[in-house]
């Protein structure tokens, strides 16, 4: 039997893919025919053959459910409460930042070199979708999945057919960040203004309301005039007017004790007076108790301050109801107002104030409108200028960008095809001045509304990618559109399937070597039937399907050296010299057409 030595058939050591985001691992338990499958993976271009029912695209079934695809109980293997796919990605290129954003945002991030994205049916019909372990909604699983891996070969998760997309591959591709960014620095300006415009618009909508009400406001506070600690005192006044007799005639009384006396009963000053004669006359005779006579003397002269005191409050009791009238007027006006203001003079006071200010504020509205309309104009017309020249410079490179993708085309034998780039505007009264012509729409991208056109035969006309044919004529234009766009693509793991419907031997070595050039920036696998595409595999992975114990079971299996090259023989036809020998042929080709391709 012909051999050969493994190192013809393992180029994972050609280019730099130190920098590539990779599916490191995958692991699929009891999933359709899948028992039990645990998978690792390394750079490059990965290929899996096998025969058809196999299992090949049972296994994309799993990754497109690893990264948020649907999750139907069909896969649920016989017998199995459960199906379950966890995949394990390497962080290393640009969309590192990517990935970490969202993991920061969510606060899921463990070990920042890598990304543990989990799916979990159960046969009930109950899906669980984990990062990094914990629990998470399908959404937010599909987010990060579809910034590492893209599959093409099923419509439904083409992301080159979301027109959506196409603007910022084409800015990628025409490297306009820079103005880009410029752009978007004069619109976010923009944004602020016309915030503050509608804002101050809506004050001034509401103006004469406003300023009347306000207006009152401030009136009504000032012109009370309040003090503060005035209601206090006002309070106190009140009790001595509302009490003006008791008040009275408990001082007379208490001055008819101190001063008058009764018939009876002498005057309080007249006993104290006795009392304090008596204790001189006996500190005379005892000089110890000079003290006693002291303390009787201070005691006529309090009692005499008292007597003055009360005389001189006598006089100031107020029998007048009128200003108790002003008053309790004066304490009712302070609490409404309080009540409407505050709960207290200072608040009252301060509501005022704020009335005022925002008097002038309103006042000064109509010179702030004309001054933010002249910004607006003047920013306007900047956003104009900087998004005229970002389409210019996105025309120019999606001329670029055509003739490449119609090249790749021409190299996979679609050479009729037709690759166009289709820009509208909108017309917009809001929009911005170009030219002098009609105002245009925008947004925070520009001016452009871009979309991917293509026209795979002669006289169809050019079509929204959408609209093309699907299957390997599908597969095949992806595959030229990813290598031109190779450097704008960001999504890091690409997965090609039914790319070689439809094409030859010799498409397929054409295809096989783009497929590895693409695997030179990206991890690309690639599930194929074509002998003439799996030589230019990094890493070969054969799927089978085994009967065990009355059960169909799918066994996955790396293949080096022989087991390699059997497997290609098998795929040109059956195996025996002249197979073996075209198999170990087509890996020497391989080989040359990769190292002219450097």
């Amino acid at each position: 039997m012909l051999r050969t030595p493994s190192s013809a058939f393992m180029f994972a050591e050609d280019g730099d893919q130190s920098k590539v985001i990779m599916l490191t691992e995958l692991h699929i338990h009891n999933f359709a025919i899948i028992d039990k499958l645990d998978l690792r993976f390394g750079p490059g271009l990965i290929i899996l053959t096998g025969e058809t029912g196999a299992g090949k695209s049972i296994i994309l079934d799993a990754v497109v459910m690893l990264i948020g695809g649907k999750a139907d109980t069909t896969f649920v293997r016989t017998d199995s409460d459960a199906a379950f796919v966890e995949g394990v990605f390497q962080l290393k290129g640009p969309e590192r930042e990517a990935v970490h954003d969202i993991l920061n945002r969510e606060e899921l991030m463990d070990d920042p070199n890598y990304v543990v994205l989990m799916r979990e049916v159960r046969k009930e019909g109950r899906s669980v979708a984990r990062v990094n372990g914990r629990t998470v909604s399908v959404s937010l699983l599909k987010e990060i999945g579809s910034l590492v891996v893209d599959i093409h070969g099923q419509a439904e998760h083409l992301s080159l057919l979301d027109s959506r997309a196409h603007l910022g591959l084409l800015d990628r591709y025409a490297e306009v960040s820079r103005p880009l960014s410029e752009y978007r620095q004069t619109y976010h300006a923009l944004l602020g203004v016309r915030h503050e415009l509608n804002e101050l618009h809506k004050a001034q909508a509401d103006a004469d309301r406003r300023v009347e009400f306000l207006t009152y406001q401030a009136e009504e506070i000032e012109a009370a005039r309040l003090k503060a600690g005035e209601d206090e005192e006002l309070r106190k006044e009140r009790d001595r007017l509302a009490n003006a007799e008791s008040l009275a005639q408990n001082a007379q009384e208490a001055l008819a004790v101190l001063e008058e006396g009764s018939p009876e009963t002498p005057a309080a000053t007249d006993l104290i007076g006795q009392a304090a004669q008596a204790l001189a006359a006996l500190a005379k005779i005892d000089s110890a108790q000079s003290e006693l006579a002291n303390q009787a003397e201070v005691l006529i002269d309090t009692i005499s301050d008292v007597v003055h005191n009360l005389r001189d409050y006598l006089e100031e009791i107020e029998f007048n109801p009128k200003r108790l009238d002003q008053v309790e007027e004066r304490l009712d006006l302070i609490h409404s107002l309080a009540r409407k203001y505050g709960g207290n003079i200072p608040a009252v006071i301060a509501s005022g104030e704020n009335a005022r200010k925002q008097l002038e504020t309103i006042t000064g509205a109509a010179d702030r409108i004309n001054e933010l309309e002249m910004d607006e104009a003047k920013l306007l017309e900047k956003l104009g200028k900087q998004g005229l020249a970002l389409s210019e410079k996105r025309k120019s490179a999606a001329t670029k960008m055509g003739s490449g993708i119609e090249t790749e085309l021409d190299d996979l034998k679609m050479s009729a095809a037709k690759f166009g780039v289709d820009f509208q505007t909108k017309p917009d009264p809001n929009g911005v001045p170009l030219n002098g012509g009609p105002r245009i729409g925008f947004d925070q991208n520009g001016i452009d509304r871009v979309e991917f056109l293509i026209a795979p035969n002669p006289g169809e006309g050019l079509k929204p990618l959408a609209k093309i044919a699907s299957g390997g004529e599908t597969s095949r234009l992806m595959l030229g559109l990813k290598n031109v766009l190779a450097r704008a693509d960001e999504v890091p793991s690409l997965i090609f399937d039914e790319i070689d419907q439809g094409i030859g031997g010799r498409v397929g070595m054409t295809v096989g070597q783009k497929l590895w050039n693409l695997s030179r920036s990206h991890q690309v696998f690639c599930v194929t039937h074509l002998p003439q595409l799996a030589v230019f595999g990094d890493e070969h992975y054969q799927v089978q399907k085994l009967i065990q114990s009355s059960r169909t079971l799918t066994r996955v299996e790396r293949l080096d050296g022989e087991p390699r090259l059997l497997e290609l023989s098998q795929m040109l036809g059956e195996v025996g010299e002249g197979t073996l020998r075209s198999a170990h042929e087509l890996l020497q080709v391989a080989r040359q057409m990769i190292k002219t391709s450097k």
